[in-house]
């Protein structure tokens, strides 16, 4: 008889998530140990192996969780009637205010992604150019005449943006949505002017 899932089934499984990502960003994955994830967890060993096999199963999962649910949410940005440079800030802000609470894993993604198999990664990776491709939209469409057909420059300001608030978001994890919001309107501001002074 097939065994059947418990109601707390995916809470759980969050929980071991959230409670891994502490572990591998605070220990680095390759030091982490099983004993100590059940330990964060508040659980025993034996239950983690019910929901993953290995603590790369768990790895995988975290960041597929996070990086899909980033890039879903990023993708879902409403910006229904809004015109090209509105729109590049409703973006922004939303990347910088979707990055809240998600320290851990966002520090599991820097320095462990590398850990997975190549087959993984690619799918992870694949996830991280979908919001490349979608910033980069968004960017050409605020300036397009500044821009141009330059697939070279229009990458650089791309990957600058997301540097620019990766950095905001590892050197101010605290900082509240007023805060965020002021920071992705720099961001914008610096961007768009320096683009069309080019």
């Amino acid at each position: 008889m097939a065994r059947t899932i418990a109601k707390d089934h995916d809470q759980k499984r969050a929980q071991i998530l959230k409670s891994a990502a502490r572990v591998f960003a605070r220990e680095g994955f390759d030091r982490a140990s099983m004993t100590q994830l059940a330990r964060e967890c508040g659980i025993s060993k034996a239950n983690i192996y019910h929901y993953y096999d290995s603590k790369d199963a768990i790895l995988f999962d975290i960041l597929d969780t996070y990086l899909s649910g980033l890039r879903d949410l990023i993708l879902s940005t409403d910006t229904e009637g809004l015109d090209p440079e509105a729109r590049f800030r409703r973006v922004a802000r939303d990347i910088l205010n979707a990055y809240k609470g998600s320290d851990d894993e966002h520090q599991v993604q820097i320095n462990a992604l590398s850990a997975l198999p190549e087959e993984q990664q690619e799918q992870l990776r694949a996830y991280q150019r979908d919001m490349v491709r979608f910033m980069s939209e968004t960017i050409k469409a605020a300036a397009p005449q500044a821009i141009g057909a330059d697939r070279a420059k229009l990458r650089a300001i791309t990957m600058s943006v997301f540097g620019m608030l990766n950095w905001y978001f590892m050197w101010s994890a605290d900082a509240d949505t007023a805060a965020r919001e002021a920071y992705a309107e720099l961001v914008c501001d610096l961007t768009l002017n320096g683009v069309r002074g080019m």
